[in-house]
Formats: structure tokens, sequence, C-alpha cells
């Protein structure tokens, strides 16, 4: 993938303390795996943490469309838009496979 934006990109620095956050939590989580803890009660904070991530992708989303898509299309360049379009179809791609693969590993 090419660079968002031509002059830099978008600051997500306000997003480090919610990683941070979704980092602890992992760590909770592995130290219940570590402890043989309930299932459901781990599989819980997993779906807590999946949530976290979900809702910093979707902050981190929104900026990128804010930003450099719309550049982008503001600067009429047909080869900017399409790579743009080809980057959003791409990472949607991915996530659609993501789901209809996943399988439970031992």
């Amino acid at each position: 993938m090419e660079d968002c934006c031509e002059s830099k990109h978008p600051d997500y620095s306000k997003l480090i303390p919610r990683i941070n956050r979704a980092i602890g939590q992992l760590g909770g989580i592995k130290k219940m795996i570590e402890e043989r803890r309930y299932c459901p009660e781990i599989i819980m904070q997993l779906r807590a943490v999946g949530s976290a991530c979900q809702s910093i992708e979707t902050t981190m989303l929104q900026k990128h469309l804010e930003s450099c898509v719309t550049l982008a299309f503001q600067s009429n360049d047909s080869n900017s838009q399409k790579e743009k379009i080809r980057e959003l179809t791409n990472l949607y791609k991915r996530k659609s496979a993501t789901y209809v693969s996943s399988e439970i590993h031992e």
C-alpha cells in the first residue's frame, strides 16, 4: 500500500491509551489461561478485547476516510482515487475472509 497522504499521516496518538488498555487486558487473559480459569470467563474477556480493538479500528478508518481518502478525491487524480478504493476494498476482503475462514486451533 502506498502512503496515506502525501504530506504526513494522521495523528493517532490519542488512541495509544486505548491500545495500552487492550494490551493490559490481553495480559490478564494470558494469566487467566495460565491459571486454568473457567472457559466462559476467558471468552468474555477475549470478546472485550476484540470489541476494544474493533472500536480502535473504526476510529482509525473514520479518520482515514476523512483525511487521506477525502484528499485523494479532492485532488481529482483518478489514479489516487482508484488506489484508495482498492485499499479499502482489500481491507474489507481480508476482514471478511477472516470471519469465513476462522477455525478453532488447539
